[in-house]
This record gives C-alpha cells, structure tokens and sequence, in this order.
C-alpha cells in the first residue's frame, strides 16, 4: 500500500473524506480499487484534482489506476490544465488506454475550439483520427464548413469520418437545417461503404438510414437500409439477425412497410424476431392501429415464449426482451397480461424490473389501485423499497409531490425488513435524495443519518467506503455540514478503520 493522503482530523469532518480515509487503508487490492472508482469521481466533479490523482495514482490494480487516470487527466483539460492532463496521460502504463486518454483529452480541446492545442496533442498519438473529426465538428458549429470539410477530407479513418458527418448533420437537424444535414449525411453515407469491417460499416450506414429519417429523407434512408440489408446478407455470424432486424426497423420507419416485412421474414433467431415485433407494434400504436398493435405485441411474445434453451444464444437478452414485452402491455392498457408475463420471466431480478415499469406505467394511466397491486407483488422487502421509490420519481415527474412524498415514507417503513445492510444503506440513501430533492430537507437529514447509523454497521470496508461516499455526495450537493449526532458517527466510523 502506497502513502496515505487523508488525516484522521481531516475524515472526522466529511463523508466524502471519511469514505477516502477508510478506502485508503483497505488491505485488499480489488477492494481498494472499487472502493476508489466510486470516490475519486466525487473529488473530480469537486474540482479537486490533485487529491484525486494521488488517490487514483495509488490504486495497485493497473486496470483501475489508470481507468481513474483518465478521468483525472480529461478532468484537468477542461480545467485548462493542460500539462498536468499531459503528465498523467504519460504515467498511464497500458499503451491502449494511454492512447485513450490523449484522445480524451486532445477532444476537450478540440470542443473548446483549441484547435491548435489538439492538433498537438494528436501528434502525440498513432492513431489521432478521432480528434480530427472533432476539430471538424466544432469548425462545423460555428459556422466555418470549407474548414469542417478539409478537415474531415483529411481524416484516414473512414469511421471517423462517418461520425464527424453524422455528428454534424444531428446538430444540423436540431436547428431545423434539414438540407444541409442531408448534404453531411450522403457524405456519411459514402465514407460508410468504405469501412472494411463487415459489421461496423453495416451498423454506421443503419445509423445514417435513422439520421435520413429525422431529417425527413426517406427515399435516402430506404436507400441506405438497402444496402446494409444487402452486406447483411453475406454475413456468416451471431450478428446477422440483429442487424437484419435493424434494417427492419429502419424500413419501417422510414414507410416501407412491405420491405421491412420482407426483412423480418430472414431472421431466424426468436429472441431477434421478438425483438422487431415488439418495435412493430410501438409503431402500429403510434399510428392509431392499437388493435393490430396488441396483436403483434402478442405474436412477439408468443413466439420468444416458445424459444427453446438450445436455441437461446444470449439468455439475458431473452430474459430483458420479456421485461419490454411485459411493460409495453402495460402500455398499450393491457394490465393483466402485463403482470402475468413479468411473472413468468426465469430471471427474478427482470421480474421486478418489470413490475416497476408496469406500476409506473400505471401510475402515469392514474390506476392507482394497479399500481397497489403490482407493487404488491414484488416479494423482497428491499427490491420493493426501491419500487416504491421509482415509482415516488414517477409520481413527482407528473406533479404529484405529496403522492410521491408519501410513497417515500412507506419505502422508510420497508427498511428495517431489509437483511442485507448494504441494500439497507443504498435504499436509505436513495430516499434521503430524493426528499432533499423535493425540498424537506428535516425528512431528508433523518434518512440520511439512518443511513450513517446502517453504514457503520457494513463489515465490508469496500462497501462501507462506497456507501459513504454515496450518502457524501447528497451532503456535498446540499451544502450540508455534519451535526454533533452524524459527527459522532463518522468519528466512529474513522477510528474504527484506523486500528
């Protein structure tokens, strides 16, 4: 273990540093550095750098330290601090991700309109192409296009070219400039077809397909879903039928029904049919054809329901697509079928996904008694808690404060069922932001100290930091300073790690 950098005196009077001090003299070295990943980014967002970069700098795992680097040195760019990004850039030891983090930071500048400070940068690197596009996209916004062009003409990596154009035309599409981002799409389009690698030139000319559309080109978009149909066609791997179905999807909302009906009938794999069915009926929803649309809806279902585990080549996957299928019932007003499939799916964790998104559909449906019903059936105590307080963001979003308020109460009242004293901790800590967020501040402090009082009690001193720092972060966004009864704590929670 390297130098310590928090004094005991120091941690007694903050959480962010207490969680600092204790992940600091954690023995373990994966524990350490998971227990860093979730405090240096706090000092970063404080400004503090130089703390930061020693904290990261003393992460024995090389993944992590220089991961943390990254963030550190970026950090310091936007700061205008450029030498020290540089130096930090230079300590990292794994070259991939050294040369991660000169792009990094070569992009800070380049969207600060430096570009002569990231050109040198990009001088520094192999492969600098990235950079370049982003000189271009900023050259682009504000108003210098011959210079955005010659800069992106300039650029030998094709992809890179293609996102500098796509980059510029989705701005170009936000300010209502629909022609002219068209004029930056077909140039896309063109460095697209000249990406060598099968997949990835598919995968950019679906991305300029959608972006035609947004920019109501249909014809072109038609166009540019026909020719990454066509390349998917002579595919021979696992990703033939999820780029099938983008080309699909693509189709279909760009008005070319029979086409996109034409390439959903090659995909093979049930999880990938499900999955364009299932964005078939959204759209037929959105077009008024809600009938058709359930009927689709359930079509989809049915048929990654009859999917057997031999022929299931990424079981997450499947288990995710039901949670959507099972939410987009609750949708399209179909409660029970909802519940039902949620219920049925093998991964208990998506289940209650699934019932929280159908319960805060419900809640926007104002079905309140639903919404009871399905909360209701959610079994654990702790994932229930977290339901409740999903469902308290819903209820606030749509203006329903004391609703959502009252919900977060009950959540309060779940959290001593809670076994395991970390979730215990996490769903306090939730609960505490979410009232200081609201603005009652006396229900958020009260959270927040029964978070302290179950923090002090987690024997993993990883978790413990991280939960720390986590509960550090409200404090330090509300401006809170520890009264007598949470210094007491931290003291504790000091002294303890200091043995």
């Amino acid at each position: 273990m390297s130098d310590l950098f928090i004094s005991r005196e120091q941690a007694e009077g903050d959480l962010l540093t207490a969680a600092a001090f204790i992940a600091e003299r954690i023995k373990s070295s994966d524990g350490h550095a998971e227990a860093m990943n979730a405090i240096v980014p706090q000092y970063l967002a404080a400004g503090n750098v130089d703390l930061a970069a020693e904290l990261a700098n003393a992460v024995d795992d090389p993944f992590s330290r220089d991961k943390l680097l990254i963030l550190v040195a970026e950090k310091c760019a936007v700061l205008d601090d450029d030498e020290y990004a540089l130096q930090l850039a230079d300590a990292i030891e794994d070259h991939g991700m050294q040369a991660q983090c000169f792009e990094r930071i070569a992009l800070v500048k380049a969207n600060d309109g430096d570009k002569t400070r990231a050109v040198e940068i990009a001088q520094r690197m192999e492969h600098p192409d990235y950079v370049f596009a982003g000189i271009a996209v900023n050259q682009a916004a504000i108003g210098k296009d011959p210079e955005a062009t010659a800069t992106i003409e300039a650029i030998d990596f094709p992809s890179a070219r293609v996102l500098a154009w796509q980059t510029i035309a989705s701005a170009r599409i936000e300010k209502g400039a629909t022609e002219n981002a068209i004029d930056a799409l077909d140039k896309a389009s063109r460095s697209a077809r000249q990406i060598e690698h099968d997949e990835e030139r598919i995968r950019a000319l679906c991305d300029v397909g959608n972006l035609y559309i947004e920019a109501h080109g249909s014809e072109k978009a038609i166009a540019a879903f026909d020719e990454a149909g066509k390349f998917t066609e002579v595919l021979d791997n696992i990703h033939r039928d999820f780029l099938f179905v983008r080309c699909a999807l693509g189709f279909l909302h760009a008005g070319s029904l029979d086409l996109a009906d034409r390439t959903l009938d090659l995909v093979t794999d049930k999880t990938q049919m499900a999955s364009a069915l299932l964005g078939f009926a959204r759209d037929q929803w959105k077009k008024g054809e809600k009938d058709e649309a359930v009927e689709t809806l359930e079509e989809g279902y049915e048929i990654v329901r009859s999917q057997r585990e031999i022929e299931t080549r990424d079981r997450r996957s499947r288990n995710a697509l039901m949670t959507s299928i099972a939410a987009q019932f609750a949708g399209f007003g179909k409660t029970d079928r909802a519940v039902e499939i949620a219920l049925e799916n093998l991964d208990p964790t998506e289940t209650t996904s699934a019932l929280t998104q159908i319960a805060q559909i419900l809640t926007i449906q104002k079905e309140d008694d639903l919404v009871r019903q399905t909360l209701g059936r959610i079994t654990d105590d702790g994932e229930r808690a977290f339901a409740l307080i999903q469902v308290a963001d819903t209820r606030s979003n749509i203006g329903q404060l004391e609703e959502g308020a009252a919900l977060l109460g009950e959540a309060v009242q779940l959290v001593g069922t809670v076994a395991q004293k970390v979730s215990r901790a996490d769903v306090l800590v939730a609960i505490a932001t979410r009232f200081a967020e609201g603005g009652n501040a006396e229900k958020a402090r009260d959270a927040a100290l029964s978070a302290l009082r179950v923090i002090i009690e987690i024997r993993d001193e990883s978790a413990k930091a991280t939960s720390l720092a986590d509960l550090g972060r409200l404090y330090s966004g509300s401006d809170w300073t520890l009264n007598e009864a949470e210094r007491a704590i931290v003291g504790e929670l000091v002294q303890s790690a200091d043995q």
